[in-house]
């Protein structure tokens, strides 16, 4: 073998391991499939920008410059800005900002935000249109004051592009179905004077605006005589409703305890054999230990005797602590969670009720109560439209409260009062029903029981084709009531179908035209009173596309337009203008015009049901019963605090803040209120201890906490 051969030596393979073992390409499920589809989905929105009428001169500028990419085209005009090489003569293009829709004479105006998750005063603003104001940072003291009902007019309100709205805090999730929808949403307060700058406004939180609390004046302990206390029992709700109590440390109790003098001199504990009395005398050994929420501070002689004991918390029948009970009741009435109000006992090294036990006080005494409670503050709001014709908004809404059930929770509402009159609720553990069948099963319930109660005129609902075919054809079509559609879903559905109609190259200008079609349709459901009137609006738009403002057989309804304003025009019998027909004449769509006509939005049912997520987060299971309760302190909370009024500066203006819309995803200015005063939760406490302290039954108290080292 000559010298200037390279040898070859095989590469030894390396031993199997569980990292260099081959295996199978697992297949991703669903959820992963569509998780990931999700995050590209997100990371490819954060890149888009948005550029309108421009995009025609932006292919061109591509084309002409031979770039391959958007990229290359956009760095190339940056290097040309950052070496001031750009050239300033006027372009032939001359931009104008888009104004108001062409065609209807539609005024920037606002609604309850069919996108909104916030309560039902939140509304959007334009930052191009808002004006700066000066504020503090503790009041938020403005110079404006806003007309909160005009703003949340349905009737004052445009359609809008939503291509400029980013959260500065989160990264919100943006599908693909999502990005075909939440390009189009509601504009609220766009004309409206005067404006607000949103960016001067402090933040404020969901969670803020469904608790409604502010932070309280402090306030010293109030001094009481000293005295030895007797052993405490609550006989009655009385007793303890509203009574005040505070965490007291063991030190401080010590403290406390050098000063007392005890009703005993020597003990008078017997041994069990002799029944002699010990005897032994001061100073006895103090001992305090946590007993469930409560104090124990007992006196021991130097025998091992307890002399004296005290207890912080008075006692119920079957030695039941009234702390404890009072924590396992009001965990559930505040929303919370109990691993959660555990936890945050547990960290602050204090004692917590047993879970079990806390089981048992909620489904015995708790559950049924709040049903009961409801009901009779349900039936005080049927009371006041007993002489009236209501309409009614009704929507459903799924969730999974865990342990496999799906639950569908049918709320209705009256337009007018903005009260919730009925909430039902259903469950696939009990029904084996689908969550289709479930929201046509909950809504039937929902009407039966409404139609045995009031007068319904009207139910407005979202665009749920089997909810419709029972007014159309089946339980409902005899019963004289009218069934209207969520106009925003019309806004939503027609957006889809004219997004899908752009996507080729020769039907892209219909794109350009998306806003003002839509804005054109909301323009003639607000106007139209009947079918008739609605076509004859509706039809300009085909004209109003290709430049032609006056034909045979009418004309539009806008001003003149200025001669320089630079719209991208269709011509006649293009591709892109037969395409555009054949949606605007849409007979499928055009054949449920009419159940948008009389202009109503469950946009208001959005702020109960951000306070259904308060008091039931997906983040934990809950029972069917206990589902139901939560379900319905949403609607107790909701109701009780839906007309109390806005909170006001010193010099009588209104305190606004910003708070973000997930949705929408855009700050919206939001009117803060009087604090929540939850006056209704003593009258509940009351029922729930009533209930305790009448039934036969009770629970044993060795059972009834545990120590702050076992929780």
């Amino acid at each position: 073998m000559s010298e200037s051969q390279t040898i070859k030596f095989p590469i030894p393979a390396l031993p199997e391991t569980a990292y260099t073992a081959k295996k199978g390409k697992r297949r991703k499920t669903l959820a992963e499939k569509e998780e990931r589809r999700k995050e590209t989905d997100k990371a490819r929105f954060k890149s888009r920008i948005y550029i309108g009428m421009a995009f025609p001169r932006w292919r061109e500028l591509r084309e002409e410059k031979n770039f391959q990419t958007d990229t290359d085209l956009a760095l190339y005009l940056l290097d040309c800005y950052d070496d001031r090489s750009v050239i300033s003569a006027p372009s032939k293009f001359g931009y104008k900002p888009p104004g108001l829709p062409p065609l209807s004479t539609i005024e920037a105006e606002s609604i309850s935000d069919r996108d909104e998750d916030i309560l039902s005063d939140a509304e959007e603003l334009d930052d191009v249109q808002i004006q700066q104001v000066e504020t503090s940072d503790s009041t938020n003291v403005c110079s404006v004051e806003v007309n909160i009902d005009e703003y949340n007019d349905i009737r004052n309100t445009v359609i809008d592009w939503n291509h400029d709205a980013s959260n500065p805090t989160n990264a919100h999730e943006c599908s693909s179905h999502e990005e075909s929808i939440t390009s189009l949403c509601v504009r609220t307060g766009g004309d409206v004077s005067p404006q607000m700058c949103l960016e001067s406004l402090p933040e404020i939180s969901l969670e803020e605006t469904v608790h409604g609390l502010i932070q309280p004046e402090e306030t010293g302990p109030t001094g009481t005589d000293p005295f030895i206390p007797n052993k405490l029992e609550i006989m009655c709700e009385d007793d303890i409703v509203g009574h005040q109590a505070s965490i007291v440390y063991h030190d401080s109790l010590k403290q406390l305890a050098t000063h007392l003098i005890l009703p005993v001199k020597t003990c008078t504990a017997k041994d069990c054999a002799t029944q002699v009395e010990c005897k032994a005398s001061q100073p006895f050994e103090l001992k305090i230990k946590s007993w469930g929420t409560a104090a124990i501070m007992e006196w021991v002689c130097p025998n091992g005797h307890t002399v004296w004991k005290w207890s912080s918390q008075p006692l119920m029948k079957s030695e039941m602590q009234i702390g404890d009970f009072m924590l396992a009741t009001n965990i559930l009435l505040s929303g919370n969670n109990y691993k959660k109000v555990a936890l945050l006992l547990r960290n602050m090294n204090m004692g917590m009720v047993d879970q079990n036990i806390f089981s048992q006080i909620q489904d015995s005494y708790c559950v049924e109560t709040i049903k009961a409670f409801w009901e009779e503050k349900r039936c005080d709001n049927i009371a006041k439209l007993c002489d009236k014709n209501s309409v009614v908004l009704g929507d459903c809404r799924i969730s999974s409260p865990g342990e496999g059930a799906t639950c569908c929770t049918c709320t209705a509402m009256d337009n007018d009062s903005k009260d919730i009159l009925s909430i039902v609720n259903m469950d696939n553990v009990q029904s084996q029903q689908s969550s289709t069948i479930m929201e046509k099963e909950a809504f039937i319930q929902t009407i039966d029981k409404l139609k045995q109660e009031i007068t319904i005129q009207e139910v407005c609902t979202d665009a749920h084709r089997q909810i419709s075919a029972l007014f159309s054809k089946g339980k409902y079509k005899e019963s004289g009531i009218i069934h209207s559609w969520d106009i925003w879903s019309g806004v939503e559905n027609l957006g889809k179908m004219l997004q899908t109609a752009s996507q080729s190259r020769e039907c892209y200008p219909i794109l350009h035209w998306i806003k003002d079609i839509c804005n054109h349709f909301w323009y003639c459901c607000k106007e139209a009173d009947t079918y008739e009137e609605f076509m004859s609006l509706w039809i300009c738009i085909l004209h109003h596309v290709t430049d032609e403002h006056e034909w045979a057989s009418g004309a539009c309804h806008h001003e003149p337009l200025p001669r320089n304003q630079n719209n991208v025009w269709m011509e006649q019998d293009s591709v892109a203008h037969a395409t555009l027909i054949s949606v605007i004449m849409n007979q499928t769509w055009l054949k449920d015009v009419e159940k948008f006509l009389p202009f109503r939005s469950t946009a208001d049912l959005e702020s109960f049901h951000n306070h259904v997520s308060m008091y039931v987060s997906e983040n934990f299971s809950f029972s069917p019963s206990v589902y139901e309760a939560r379900v319905l302190l949403a609607g107790l909370d909701y109701n009780h605090h839906v007309h109390r009024p806005a909170m006001k500066n010193r010099d009588g203006t209104s305190v606004y803040r910003k708070v973000w819309n997930k949705k929408s995803k855009r700050w919206s200015l939001y009117t803060v209120k009087v604090p929540k005063d939850y006056s209704y939760i003593p009258e509940l406490q009351s029922a729930i201890l009533r209930r305790w302290l009448t039934d036969n039954k009770g629970t044993p108290r060795k059972r009834a906490a545990v120590s702050a080292a076992s929780c």
